[in-house]
């Protein structure tokens, strides 16, 4: 009885849950059906004789009874059959506004079929040995074909011709370079998006089979040597490159073409958005200045990264800085057992902790505020965590600052590693790797002194403890924290002017992921007492990154926008280097990571100097850099340096000039 009654029960939600979410009559779908089956009835009779007319000419009194009577007493059935074949192939259920090469195949085969059914009903109802001619049948296919197609496209055709015309005053003129399969989607998706202010002109392609030929009804009007007068010619407003598979040197090829037209350049990001199916204008991108660097972006072995990062507890100190963030970022995503941030800016360190809590939720992740300066708390959060690899990113890094406060760069920097290096040596920590700076090498300010500094205490701390110390060594990193290319984009938003330090100032570049990602692949090739050099690629003159910058946001270098040379900053040089000269270089497996050969340091001498360093830093002497330089004695004022490397310069331009005159 209970079973019955559970039943009925369950019946009775059932026909509720029903009522509830019955939907609404569609009535404007209804109405649109209704006028397809009326226009599709009227296209099988006009097919039906005005394929006759055509057979005989027009000339509807030559016409056999014989053949007109099966034809008209064969109509009911072969409209009947005919709407029923087009419901088989959804002809009346599919989006035509959004029809494609599947909805155009279904519209043909449907009317073939009813070209069949035709054959078929006609020999039922003939009247004579003679059949109707086989023309007819080829006739009322095409026929019903033209006059279907024309009912389902039509909608498409007016919609589109209406859209330009809305936009012609106001739309982008764009130029697609790139006239292979990702180009065509994207050229679909501009020609019939109802909602895009694009205005599609023409496409750049360096196959020279499809030049003067026709895409979406765009030409394709040459290579990248038409790219300038084309731009011209049809007044284009944005350059986007559609081709995912070209590597970087040619991309950086193009664009440098691409940068002297005053257009907006956007690109599709990669080959892998081809293969799943993701080309769309929405996921095209800004074109930024990496893009520019000439060079293919850095490869590492993800595997031996997994290896040593899987299943052990990871401390990032300045996890919330530029760098520190990316660390955590890629150290996340490899399955660390435990992965604790240490910062002492409260700010970063919870945007950062939000982020991977939403990314990574089954991540056991730790999130500390604390100061390296304080030994006390570095010891017990050691002690409480125990960490197996220590990523040491934080640091005063900002040079012209540190100039005006090289006290607190000492405290911070050189105590705060001594402390942070000690805590990990006492814990029984495997691997200590230290983020360092190009400005080490041949130091012209505080900063790059007392980052040099810390590499003389990692290297002295692994020949007596067990945790394998090391450091890694790189130039600047595109969008950091300080960085100069945030600092542009600023003054270009704010309508400039752009200021440039020196005319000839150079630096070695890299992107964020890139350097962290050669960071972590560093750390697992660390013995012990490296310093490991990341190859950065050639020098950029920060000259060159202000008129790309300039460019890239569609604006005329010196017209729209203006650069300004202020002159060098305090402790800043011309170039920075990747080497002491007293250094040699081993390579790795990884082609881009090197390893300086470490100095001898005479640690008595050292360790008195480094005491003596710290408390001048903290009774705040003035006379600081000369107990700096009495640690690293290769630390000069940089407009001794600069005026050797201008020298050099205009040594090197004579000595070109008078080779270039002896030749001619």
């Amino acid at each position: 009885m209970n079973a019955v009654k559970k039943r009925n029960v369950k019946k009775k939600n059932r026909v509720s849950n029903t009522n509830q979410t019955r939907k609404p009559f569609n009535y404007a779908k209804f109405w649109r059906r209704a006028a397809l089956l009326v226009y599709d009835t009227m296209s099988v009779i006009l097919a039906s004789f005005l394929s006759l007319m055509i057979r005989y000419e027009f000339h509807i009194g030559e016409i056999p009874d014989y053949f007109y009577r099966p034809v008209l007493e064969a109509m009911p059935f072969t409209v009947a059959a005919t709407i029923a074949i087009f419901f088989l192939f959804k002809l009346y259920d599919s989006l035509w506004a959004f029809a494609g090469e599947t909805e155009m195949q279904n519209l043909v085969f449907a009317c073939a079929c009813s070209g069949l059914v035709n054959i078929l009903v006609l020999y039922l109802f003939r009247h004579s040995a003679q059949p109707v001619p086989m023309s007819y049948y080829f006739l009322y296919i095409f026929l019903l074909i033209t006059l279907v197609f024309i009912s389902r496209f039509s909608y498409r055709f007016l919609r589109s011709v209406k859209h330009r015309s809305a936009n012609k005053d106001n739309a982008v003129n764009v130029m697609l370079v790139g006239a292979g399969e990702a180009g065509n989607i994207i050229a679909r998706e501009i020609l019939q998006s109802h909602y895009s202010t694009m205005n599609l002109r023409c496409f750049v392609d360096d196959d020279t089979s499809k030049w003067g030929r026709y895409i979406q009804g765009i030409k394709v009007v040459g290579g990248r040597d038409q790219i300038l007068e084309a731009a011209d010619a049809y007044n284009i407003d944005e350059i986007i490159v559609a081709i995912p598979s070209i590597s970087r040197k040619e991309l950086s090829k193009i664009l440098d073409i691409c940068k002297n037209t005053s257009c907006k350049m956007r690109v599709l990001p990669g080959i892998y958005q081809l293969v799943n199916g993701e080309v769309s204008v929405s996921k095209l991108r800004d074109v930024e200045v990496d893009d520019l660097l000439g060079r293919e972006p850095v490869r590492v072995d993800i595997d031996s990264i997994i290896g040593y990062v899987r299943g052990k507890v990871i401390l990032v100190t300045g996890g919330g800085g530029s760098i520190g963030s990316e660390l955590c970022r890629q150290i996340a995503a490899h399955g660390p057992k435990q992965l604790i941030i240490l910062d002492i800016y409260e700010n970063n360190a919870y945007d950062i902790q939000q982020e991977l809590r939403s990314k990574y939720p089954q991540l056991d992740l730790v999130v500390l505020i604390a100061s390296i300066r304080n030994v006390e708390r570095l010891n017990w959060i050691f002690a409480h965590y125990h960490p197996d690899i220590v990523y040491h990113a934080a640091a005063h890094k900002h040079v012209p600052l540190m100039e005006d406060s090289p006290c607190e760069a000492i405290k911070n920097n050189v105590a705060g590693t001594f402390n942070t290096a000690m805590a990990a040596a006492n814990n029984h920590v495997e691997r200590f790797v230290m983020i360092s700076t190009d400005k080490a090498v041949n130091p012209t300010n505080i900063m790059g002194a007392s980052k040099r500094i810390c590499e003389m205490i990692i290297q002295v701390f692994n020949q007596h403890y067990d945790t394998n110390f090391v450091a890694v060594r790189f130039g600047n990193v595109l969008g950091s924290n300080g960085s100069v290319i945030p600092l542009f984009k600023k003054q270009i938003a704010e309508g400039g002017p752009v200021t440039v330090t020196d005319p000839n100032i150079i630096r070695y570049f890299m992107t964020i992921p890139e350097a962290v990602s050669l960071v972590l692949q560093a750390g697992a090739y660390a013995k012990g007492g490296e310093i490991f050099v990341l190859d950065m690629g050639e020098p950029v003159r920060i000259l060159d990154l202000a008129k790309n910058l300039i460019r890239l946001s569609g604006y005329k270098v010196g017209e729209d926008i203006k650069i300004e040379f202020t002159g060098l900053r305090p402790g800043e040089k011309l170039y920075e280097e990747m080497l002491m000269d007293e250094e040699g270089l081993r390579e790795t497996a990884n082609r881009q990571i090197h390893i300086g050969k470490p100095l001898e340091v005479d640690e008595d001498t050292f360790f008195c100097q480094l005491k003596a360093l710290k408390d001048a830093a903290y009774r705040e002497d003035p006379n600081i850099r000369e107990y700096v330089r009495a640690i690293v004695p290769t630390y000069r004022k940089n407009t001794e340096v600069n005026q050797e490397a201008q020298k050099k310069q205009q040594e090197e331009i004579q000595a070109a000039k008078e080779h270039k005159k002896a030749c001619s």
